[in-house]
């Protein structure tokens, strides 16, 4: 049907993809940790109320930077995790490249961590993509 890749050339696409972002943005997310999962767990599927556990390409979880007050004391780093299986389905799907998927996966999460709603990045996404 489609490559399956292991966990480390998955793990080296991420890192190019992370290459790929404009310096400035790899500047601003020195402390965002990017993990990297087969699938979702059931309890983020439940609460997110997914229909399935290969339909979330990724998730961010943390504080939004333009939530964040300067005292706040030691945080811990914010996370986005890629989730390999839909990214692959998507791939395949969608007919573009895994790594195209991740850096436009990776690409959407970082979204939210600037303070972006699903609106803004999705508007954002139509300029730097061409598509939603």
């Amino acid at each position: 049907m489609h490559d399956e890749y292991t966990h480390k050339e998955f793990e080296a696409m991420i890192d190019e993809a992370y290459g790929r972002l404009p310096s400035a943005i790899r500047e601003d997310t020195k402390n965002v940790a990017i993990l990297l999962e087969d699938i979702p767990d059931k309890e983020t599927v439940e609460e997110l109320g997914l229909e399935n556990d290969t339909e979330l390409l990724g998730l961010y979880k943390g504080v939004p930077r333009t939530e964040r007050s300067n005292d706040a004391g030691f945080e811990l780093p914010d996370t986005i995790t890629l989730y390999r299986v839909a990214i692959e389905k998507e791939s395949y799907d969608s007919g573009k490249h895994v790594s195209d998927v991740i850096y436009e996966t990776l690409w959407h999460e970082l979204g939210h961590h600037f303070g972006h709603d699903e609106a803004g990045i999705e508007k954002r996404e139509e300029e730097e993509f061409g598509e939603a």
